[in-house]
């Protein structure tokens, strides 16, 4: 699986996933793919356009504006974007969760060949955002 954590997450938080999941899982920051600063648009429009990637992402604007909407529900991504308290919890409580939930992230994002999202609770299950 191909892993894009995006700018709302720190990159040593992609680098200890990509480091824990060597030779099984690419995971990679978009700041260290694209520089910092990225836009929504052209960091959706190019991973697409390699194929499918999964992102994680502490951006909920995305999820929620209708211009990064309809782009990534357009794509061939899947995102798990982090609720609201866990993308306002320390580091350590998010790297904590996204590793609790790692198989069902692989599990839902399997079948799927792209623009699904869902958003990952401080507590409970990852539920699938409406389209």
């Amino acid at each position: 699986m191909r892993v894009a954590v995006d700018e709302n997450l720190p990159p040593a938080l992609a680098r200890a996933l990509n480091a824990l999941f060597a030779g099984e899982h690419e995971v990679v920051h978009l700041r260290d793919r694209f520089g910092p600063a990225v836009s929504d648009e052209t960091w959706i429009s190019e991973l697409s356009a390699e194929g499918r990637w999964v992102v994680i992402s502490g951006d909920t604007k995305i999820a929620r504006k209708k211009a990064e909407q309809a782009a990534f529900r357009n794509s061939r991504l899947v995102g798990f974007f982090l609720s609201s308290a866990l993308g306002e919890a320390k580091t350590i409580r998010k790297m904590q969760r996204l590793l609790a939930l790692w198989d069902d992230i692989e599990a839902l994002a399997k079948p799927l060949a792209g623009g699904a999202m869902f958003e990952v609770p401080i507590s409970g299950k990852i539920r699938q955002l409406n389209p």
